[in-house]
């Protein structure tokens, strides 16, 4: 699992996500924060219409691995994209980091921007987060699609997940040298890294969570995705019980940068 997950690194890297015209995750034009209390949280604005809420991945991941879905939507919708704490242009903040966290934060953005219910798209981390948002605040979320995700039940055996600063910056120093450019805490980074490693080894979400969502939820994987197998990946859609689920072949977890156009088939019907 382990590889799988550090085989991201090789896939942010060599897509172009620094090449497009408008600098996602890094645009003033578009760029906002709101203080949540013991941390600000950076959020970029697209477009104008019904809501839909971006959120990205972890510790590669950030507001710019969206681009391709942004320039899609906002041509309809308000896009809202959201940057995690420790990622990118927001704070950490001072608590531990949680997938309730993660959730409550999107919360107050969210409502801080519209009391609209909105269609939520999230990856791997910004998955989970989406998964336990919809069962926290179902008035909320009016769809959900959620990418790279699975059971996590408590207890769960797995290897534990151990990122440090050292060991990602020797794997690509150019890539994470310019994320480091955005944040606005860079000598925090290893105690971000940290707090992600217990949330990933020690949280945990399943049936308890999965259960209370009611929303229509549109579950997608990679078949070859070894962060969120396609059993884990299945369990949790058995929980789900208004859902869809799609399996997009040859892929492994960023099934949008393996294959946009047949992710994208799967999303536009489902939310429009």
């Amino acid at each position: 699992m382990v590889k799988a997950v550090l085989s991201l690194l090789v896939i942010f890297s060599s897509h172009k996500v620094f090449s497009q015209a408008i600098p996602y995750g890094n645009n003033p034009e578009a760029g906002h924060y709101i203080n949540i209390g013991d941390a600000k949280i950076y959020y970029e604005i697209y477009g104008k219409g019904k809501p839909v809420v971006m959120l990205h991945g972890g510790v590669y991941g950030y507001i710019d691995e969206f681009s391709p879905f942004i320039q899609k939507l906002s041509g309809k919708y308000q896009v809202i994209c959201i940057a995690t704490r420790g990622h990118g242009k927001s704070e950490m903040g001072k608590d531990p980091f949680s997938y309730k966290q993660r959730a409550d934060d999107a919360y107050k953005v969210i409502r801080h921007i519209t009391q609209d219910s909105v269609i939520l798209m999230g990856f791997s981390d910004g998955g989970m987060s989406g998964l336990k948002l919809a069962a926290l605040y179902p008035e909320l979320i009016r769809k959900l699609v959620v990418m790279g995700v699975g059971d996590r039940p408590k207890n769960r055996q797995s290897g534990k997940l151990n990122y440090t600063a050292e060991s990602l910056m020797k794997s690509d120093s150019a890539f994470f040298s310019g994320r480091l450019k955005l944040m606005p805490e860079p000598n925090r980074w290893q105690e971000s890294l940290t707090r992600l490693n217990t949330m990933y080894n020690d949280d945990f979400m399943s049936k308890e969570t999965f259960e209370k969502i009611l929303c229509p939820v549109l579950l997608m994987n990679g078949d070859r995705d070894g962060y969120s197998t396609i059993d884990e990946f299945i369990q949790c859609a058995k929980y789900i019980r208004n859902n869809r689920i799609a399996l997009i072949p040859g892929c492994h977890h960023v099934i949008f940068f393996c294959n946009f156009p047949a992710v994208w088939a799967c999303v536009e019907p489902f939310i429009n």
